[in-house]
């Protein structure tokens, strides 16, 4: 915390903070060091050895209360109660198409079903949704263990729709695509079933 009130600190200015010792909190230091929480840089100051600061790393920041999903609530009702609910669905479409763009260019040259399920994973898994695919005597499902927008979705279901519409474009007309899971409806996972017609 000291860290973070204050900016990069040595290691006696930590140590004093957490009243250990100097050895005791670089063990600490050197474990979320490793662990990508804190980085080390030398600096010189004068004359003599250089002094390692620790500053917070990036992924630290995770750790600190984030208050954007209630922000990215506000503003879709903002837009639809100033705006109106039109153009709150022009601006799903919009993200919808965006992220369409940006999916299509990761399939690119996937051709079977397993290939663009397995590059729908890895996009999705990078966006935070926790995606997996399988495939049963029954067809192809594909699993979304996370919902990193679920606070928002839930108060605007366009972007549900918008997610469904945009994994039955990528995976073609050839398959349909049914939700026989939903986390805003109360499921611990949305599950995508895609079978041949």
């Amino acid at each position: 915390m000291n860290i973070k009130l204050k900016g990069a600190q040595s290691v006696s200015a930590l140590a004093k903070y957490a009243g250990i010792t100097s050895e005791g909190i670089r063990q600490h230091l050197e474990k979320l060091e490793n662990e990508g929480y804190v980085e080390s840089a030398s600096t010189a100051k004068g004359v003599g050895r250089p002094t390692i600061l620790y500053r917070l790393a990036k992924k630290s920041l995770a750790r600190f209360p984030d208050s954007h999903a209630g922000l990215a609530v506000q503003l879709l009702e903002s837009i639809r109660t100033v705006l109106g609910q039109e153009a709150l669905d022009k601006i799903v479409e919009a993200k919808q198409k965006a992220d369409l763009t940006k999916y299509d260019e990761a399939l690119a040259g996937q051709n079977t079903m397993e290939e663009k399920l397995e590059s729908l994973t890895n996009i999705r898994s990078k966006e935070g949704y926790m995606a997996e695919w399988s495939k049963e005597i029954d067809g192809y499902f594909f699993i979304e263990n996370h919902c990193p927008i679920c606070t928002a979705a839930t108060k605007c279901n366009g972007f549900c729709l918008a997610e469904l519409k945009n994994i039955q474009k990528l995976l073609g007309e050839k398959v349909q695509v049914e939700r026989t899971e939903h986390t805003v409806k109360g499921s611990r996972c949305c599950t995508y079933r895609i079978m041949e017609k």
